[in-house]
């Protein structure tokens, strides 16, 4: 049996609807787990999950049954705001989620809803920014209304969580953010969108102290490669020898990515991998995020021999 680590995922999602509109395109639930998604039907969740609720208890099930210990819930555009939502869960299993809230910085008058989220609670603000630019239209990270949210978020000792663009096209506005903002900790999601062009100068915004890069969503953008993910597995080593593994977090992108695999198997490629010392993959799988989002109280689970064994 593999040597256990109380595991953490820095990256899922979770919803009661999901509902929402992205350059003027509709996305909303379907039975058995699909979606209509900005024109395209696709498989949004795994097909047992036929009422299109995405729900904590779901997560909990793959998590105890996975041994994962705590999750990171973050916010997106294309499942709508789930402010309300995460605020109870994180009321009713305070040990097992941290969550990110998010306001529409697409729409005029987005910072009340920051001050909002800020006054309800939350440990920290995601920001989609990769869903900031289109074909005429763009929102600056920098620009003067978010800076004064980033020194918001600093002096309340928040996370910012930031989805970017493919590439470098928005990494020196998150290096002035850095510089006129210093104590602000930032978590980087998609692992830099590790295969498209330019990945590694997301990946080197870590090399400031309070920069850190999660790999949620991974296993799907190696999907054509499939388990056990080598490639996965080598970019992360890769980001480890520039930045250190001091940086780097696990995250699964749950539950988009366990339409094509279990939910463990989002991370067991990583516990199999021989190019990661056992070190390494402790501090990837739980002691950064641990540190990161204070998870004081980490759970034991037992293992549970499956029926097939």
């Amino acid at each position: 049996m593999e040597e256990y680590i109380k595991i953490i995922d820095a990256h899922t999602h979770l919803w009661l609807r999901q509902c929402a509109e992205v350059n003027d395109k509709p996305i909303y639930g379907m039975p058995d787990g699909r979606a209509m998604f900005m024109g395209e039907e696709v498989q949004m969740l795994p097909p047992f999950i036929t009422d299109g609720r995405n729900t904590a208890e779901v997560l909990l099930s793959n998590m105890n049954y996975a041994r994962v210990s705590a999750a990171v819930v973050t916010q997106e555009f294309i499942d709508g705001l789930q402010n309300d939502y995460l605020l109870d869960i994180v009321r009713r299993y305070p040990d097992r989620f941290f969550v990110f809230g998010m306001a529409d910085y697409r729409c005029p008058g987005w910072p009340e809803q920051i001050k909002k989220l800020v006054d309800d609670g939350f440990r920290g603000i995601k920001i989609p920014a990769a869903r900031l630019i289109g074909t005429d239209w763009r929102v600056r990270l920098d620009s003067d209304e978010m800076m004064q949210m980033m020194h918001l978020l600093e002096t309340h000792d928040m996370l910012l969580h930031v989805e970017l663009a493919d590439g470098d096209i928005q990494v020196p506005e998150i290096e002035h953010i850095i510089h006129e903002c210093p104590r602000l900790r930032i978590i980087i999601g998609h692992f830099g969108m590790v295969t498209r062009p330019h990945w590694m100068d997301q990946i080197r915004l870590a090399r400031y102290e309070n920069v850190y890069i999660e790999c949620g969503g991974i296993t799907w953008l190696f999907n054509d490669e499939f388990w056990p993910f080598p490639s996965a597995v080598r970019a992360i080593r890769e980001a480890a020898d520039e930045v250190g593994i001091s940086h780097l977090m696990w995250g699964s992108d749950y539950p988009r990515t366990i339409t094509a695999i279990t939910y463990k198997m989002s991370y067991d490629f990583i516990l199999k991998s021989k190019l990661l010392s056992w070190e390494e993959k402790c501090a990837f799988l739980s002691g950064n995020a641990q540190r990161v989002f204070g998870f004081d109280h980490l759970i034991d689970l037992p293992y549970i021999k499956n029926m097939s064994e």
